[in-house]
């Protein structure tokens, strides 16, 4: 069956690109993903991809879903990430307490055709190269390598047992630089630092006299506000569907827990103006912290050009299935919940998380990065998709991997210009 969707689309096909097929300017289509954001952060939300190309590569996922859409797919589907670019990787604890590196992004996640993945991470190593003083030759051979190593694993996995597919580990990660650096900032990021990092003492006098004591969240504009009233009372009631349906034995862990403070916190690039809460809790003690987020999620960028799909009506939900469909672990404490009408992901924030830099893939970083791309998304392919149509789509030449390293090299180009429009339009520019 794989094989036979190359006569749907040839895997050479892969390199075209045609942004004449977008049904709007990207700065339209970037603009119509703002509504029903929070209008006071949407000027931060530009502000942001107006820094660099990668800046605006992050914020602009519904640009590249309208330009994917336009062109011919495989029609093999998959869980995708929907947003597989070089940062949206990252380590943080599995529910064993052992730091694990995977892909980490899940907002844009919905069954599509396999390559969209592939072709938005392939894109992001072109511009995340470029931007880390890497000549375009070797971008592009990081892209080959990456999907190389995709195609490679996707055929050792066809001839798996599944159960042997699911529990499929990723080996050599500490020895990647970029990944080595990623673990190590997660190892840093304790409970403990995140509450020394988020939160402050409630009074002064706990803060001359170092007591202890009752503790709050910081006040850092505009990235993280103390939220109370109505409003953080809404946030903490959604805690109760939101625990009602996690596994008993996690409902069992959380109503050990006391809320002690509720902060609105602007979070990413693309998410930025969506509506994004954390609460404070305390568990066994001031010294045992939990903070809980719970994330606003609209409809996937992808979902206008998949009518086919059947999405998941909460978006909260979405996100967390398709999040366990691809990581092989994932957080104890993944739920969903509703907030004044709005659907919202919960999950725990700053639990040993850790992301790369841009900076991190100088050098022979940005190559050994691609390979570990290329290793984690055809696992999360894998587990979620078909292995064995996906390895027969692919068969055992190169002509994939250089396809999709010459559309890397098309659409860093189109994003370097559709970003200089974003700057000429002024829309990141303080009022």
């Amino acid at each position: 069956m794989g094989q036979a969707r190359r006569k749907q689309m040839g895997r050479g096909e892969h390199g075209e690109l045609n942004t004449k097929g977008r049904p709007s300017r990207a700065l339209a289509l970037v603009e119509r993903s703002m509504k029903g954001r929070v209008p006071a952060l949407v000027t931060l939300k530009y502000q942001l991809m107006a820094q660099s190309p990668f800046g605006y590569f992050r914020g602009a996922v519904p640009v590249i879903a309208a330009d994917l859409a336009a062109l011919p797919s495989t029609g093999v589907l998959s869980q995708i990430c929907g947003d597989a670019h070089v940062r949206n990787l990252g380590a943080f604890a599995a529910p064993d307490g052992r730091l694990v590196f995977d892909i980490n992004d899940f907002d844009e996640t919905i069954r599509a055709p396999f390559e969209w993945d592939l072709k938005r991470m392939a894109a992001s190593l072109v511009v995340a190269g470029r931007e880390s003083g890497h000549k375009e030759s070797c971008a592009k051979d990081a892209v080959v390598k990456c999907v190389e190593r995709y195609c490679t694993l996707m055929r050792n996995f066809s001839k798996m047992p599944l159960l042997d597919v699911t529990r499929f580990q990723v080996h050599r990660l500490n020895g990647v630089e970029p990944v080595h650096a990623a673990l190590i900032k997660a190892e840093r990021a304790t409970p403990q630092h995140a509450l020394e990092l988020l939160t402050e003492p409630a009074n002064r006098k706990q803060a001359t006299d170092k007591t202890g004591g009752e503790r709050r969240f910081r006040e850092i504009k505009p990235m993280l506000s103390r939220v109370t009233g109505a409003q953080a009372s809404a946030a903490l009631r959604s805690l109760r569907p939101y625990s009602e349906m996690l596994e008993p034995q996690r409902q069992h862990l959380l109503a050990f827990y006391k809320p002690i403070d509720v902060a609105f916190k602007v979070v990413g690039t693309g998410s930025v103006g969506l509506r994004d809460y954390c609460i404070y809790l305390e568990g066994n003690g001031a010294d045992d912290p939990l903070f809980l987020q719970i994330k606003e999620e609209s409809a996937s960028a992808y979902a206008p050009y998949l009518p086919d799909a059947h999405p998941i009506h909460h978006n909260g939900q979405r996100v967390a299935q398709g999040q366990r469909a691809m990581q092989m672990q994932s957080d104890p404490f993944l739920g969903w919940t509703n907030i004044g009408g709005r659907q919202f992901l919960v999950r725990q924030l700053n639990d040993h998380k850790g992301s790369i830099d841009v900076e991190d893939l100088g050098g022979t970083g940005l190559e050994a990065y691609a390979i570990v791309c290329g290793e984690l998304l055809a696992r999360g392919h894998a587990r979620s998709g078909d292995p064995l149509m996906i390895a027969g789509y692919l068969g055992s030449g190169g002509g994939f991997a250089d396809a999709l390293a010459k559309f890397g090299s098309l659409y860093a180009d189109q994003t370097e210009r559709d970003w200089e429009e974003l700057k000429r339009s002024k829309k990141g520019a303080s009022s």
